[in-house]
């Protein structure tokens, strides 16, 4: 059974940071490309970050560009976030997903096989 479970989200004030963690099982996580997306009250899920299996190649959205750090350790079947300078419009339920295509741009940006999510709330 194909699993993704994140973990990490949590208060933090504007300014502060925060490391997500999505912990894979059940499928052959090398083969995959991994995406974080996130969902605001009232808006559309968005697609924030993904990272390539084999050679890492990384996409950012724009609204986090400069800020947040993908990941991943394929030996630890787990892909991270790292999020810096979190400003209140970070706010969200940020969600890992396995992307059925390679990791390229904003069009590549479409989940698979979904998290449950974890919440990140950003003070301000």
């Amino acid at each position: 059974e194909v699993q993704l479970v994140e973990s990490g989200g949590g208060l933090v004030q504007a300014g502060g940071s925060l490391r997500l963690s999505c912990a894979a099982s059940g499928f052959t996580f090398d083969d995959y490309a991994i995406g974080w997306f996130r969902q605001a009250p009232g808006k559309e899920r968005e697609g924030v970050s993904c990272i390539s299996s084999l050679d890492g190649r990384t996409y950012y959205a724009d609204s986090v560009k400069g800020r947040f750090t993908i990941s991943r350790d394929n030996a630890k079947m787990t892909a991270y976030l790292q999020m810096n300078n979190l400003k209140p419009e970070d706010t969200a339920v940020y969600y890992c997903a396995t992307l059925p295509v390679y990791c390229s741009g904003p069009g590549s940006m479409m989940g698979d096989y979904w998290g449950l999510g974890t919440q990140v709330t950003v003070s301000s």
